[in-house]
């Protein structure tokens, strides 16, 4: 996981190098910093010597200066770096998302995904810009003040050098029971982002329902355990914390101490004692690194783990090695011995289907909920992949194809419309994002919706709200109809397209549907039949299959399926 991870510095290697030189030259400073001073005590100042006190107090304001610099740019160039790390795993990662097909979608919620992408990811910012820089400046802090020390007074730099590897193995000890705490915390955060995310998303029905108090109450309790864990990986991080400090005091005692009896025995001046002591603070500088380095190695390194369980999720659905462009669609398509299942161990909504539409025909699905009616019609754009039998476009499998060309060319208007929080004109776009105005224009008075448009204050460019929740159902059906124009799809599916609007509505809807199957091979799912009376042919699906097939009017001669679900739908408008 960790090469993985240092993949991440390889476009920034520029960076990176500048971060460690400067990191470099502060740790230099902080490691001449106690011998001037131990010299200056010992020799500058006794003997009277103001040209050399003089003289080294301007060398040392010019490397005082140098450090600033120094310290800035770490500071800032090396937090830099870490965003930009975060930015290449964030884009790497919504980059991915795209390629997941919907079987993802339907396991995992908006608000865990968002808390991968964010929170998560977030972090990692701070590992990947002091992780490298604290380990380098510790390793020259430790190794160059121990060196140093040792030209002072031996025996007293082994004594304390000795209790190093005690800090150490205390670090490590407490080094799982951090990361199980942030794990925990990571778990809990994003169920509060899920909760939150679907409370947002319906708060018109909770409070149509009045039921704002059962949503504060579910929130709460995620929030509740979110502390929890919360409080439980400061408990761990304090534990972590007290431990080091009380050791660093106890170093500092022990050089106060020992340090003062060799002093009082001769074998080292005040002045050496002197710098000792600020040599043990310094080299406490990287003990305490190495200390918030384990905190943020714990909470990046559990965050990119939980990147990573993304990124690994191979696509089920990918283009085949030979896989050509598909053009010039006619549209013939054809379903042979198809059958499918949502997840392994449960009942296929589709066994052994065998069903054929022309080139060019407009065809209508319908049968009871459940019989597998918008299964069968995510399956040709290889939404999901089918676990047996094949679909043909123009006498050729569907999986011969590249997905984005497939895709191209078909379009698919469902009941539940999704607008994109933006502007009426970029959501017509999305059909084609580099068409022109004028094309965008003309899809809309395809779609009937432009005189309705040009009626607005900011034309095209209205904001519609999240999701275009200040437009009416029929208004966001007609816009997401304007898409389709633009898209100009070879392949049809319309997916409930109009149950949701009332009839006047519906009416006029069904018109703009009308003239945009037009020589495209369309189908339509539909529960009200007296909207697919004018269908070239109708198939009724069970869930044992293909039940009927023909025209309105033979299905009603033939007075099976069709016939009953349509003379009851009948009876109940009588």
């Amino acid at each position: 996981m960790i090469k993985r991870f240092i993949e991440y510095y390889k476009p920034h290697k520029k960076l990176f190098y500048i971060d460690m030189f400067f990191a470099l030259l502060i740790s230099i400073f902080d490691l001449i910093f106690p011998m001037f001073t131990r010299r200056m005590i010992n020799e500058i100042i006794p003997n009277g010597r103001m040209d050399l006190l003089i003289r080294w107090s301007i060398v040392m304001i010019f490397l005082f200066i140098i450090r600033y610099i120094s310290t800035y740019i770490v500071a800032y160039w090396g937090h830099l770096l870490g965003v930009r790390i975060e930015h290449d795993m964030r884009r790497d990662i919504f980059t991915h998302l795209q390629k997941l097909p919907f079987s993802y979608y339907d396991d995992n919620e908006t608000g865990h995904i968002m808390s991968r992408i964010v929170n998560d990811l977030r972090d990692i910012t701070e590992l990947a810009h002091h992780g490298p820089e604290d380990i380098f400046i510790s390793a020259i802090m430790l190794i160059g003040s121990f060196f140093l020390l040792l030209r002072i007074e031996w025996r007293l730099t082994l004594i304390i050098f000795a209790f190093i590897p005690l800090i150490i193995l205390f670090a490590a000890r407490r080094r799982h029971k951090m990361s199980d705490a942030f794990s925990a915390v990571r778990k809990e955060i994003s169920n509060v982002n899920a909760q939150l995310e679907n409370s947002i998303s319906g708060v018109r029905v909770a409070k149509s329902f009045t039921n704002e108090e059962h949503e504060i109450e579910k929130f709460n309790r995620g929030n509740d355990k979110f502390s929890e864990s919360r409080g439980e990986s400061y408990k761990v991080m304090a534990e972590f914390a007290s431990g080091v400090g009380i050791m660093s005091s106890f170093l500092n005692l022990m050089v106060i101490s020992i340090g003062g009896y060799f002093v009082y025995t001769d074998i080292i001046v005040v002045g050496d004692l002197f710098a000792y002591t600020l040599y043990v603070n310094f080299f406490m500088q990287p003990i305490r690194r190495l200390v918030d380095f384990a905190e943020q190695y714990q909470q990046g390194m559990t965050g990119f783990a939980r990147f990573l369980e993304i990124i690994d999720i191979e696509p089920e659905i990918v283009d085949s090695i030979n896989a050509k462009e598909l053009t010039n669609v006619k549209g013939d398509i054809e379903f042979d011995e198809v059958s499918f299942r949502y997840k392994d161990g449960e009942e296929s909504v589709l066994k052994d289907l065998n069903l054929e539409i022309e080139a060019g025909k407009t065809v209508a699905l319908v049968g009871p909920s459940g019989a597998g009616k918008t299964t069968l019609c995510h399956l040709i754009p290889r939404f999901y992949e089918v676990d047996s039998g094949e679909i043909f476009i123009d006498g050729y499998n569907i999986k011969d194809f590249t997905i984005e060309s497939l895709r191209q060319n078909i379009g698919i208007v469902q009941q539940d419309v999704f607008l994109f929080t933006g502007t009426i004109k970029e959501n017509i776009l999305y059909g084609r994002p580099g068409a022109t105005n004028s094309e965008v224009v003309e899809a809309a008075k395809q779609s009937s919706i432009h005189d309705f448009i040009i009626g607005l204050p900011e034309g095209y460019d209205t904001f519609i709200g999240e999701k275009g929740v200040k437009l009416s159902g029929g208004q966001k059906q007609r816009i997401s109809i304007s898409r389709l124009f633009l898209k100009n799809p070879s392949i049809l599916i319309l997916d409930e397209a109009t149950s949701a609007l009332d009839n006047e509505t519906e009416i006029a809807i069904q018109r703009s549907l009308e003239k945009l199957s037009e020589d495209r091979t369309t189908l339509i799912i539909a529960h009200r039949l007296s909207t697919i009376k004018n269908a070239d042919t109708i198939f009724v699906l069970t869930p044992e299959g293909l039940e009927e097939s023909g025209t309105h009017d033979e299905l009603l001669d033939k007075d099976g399926l069709y016939s009953s679900l349509y003379k009851s739908q009948f009876d109940r408008l009588d």
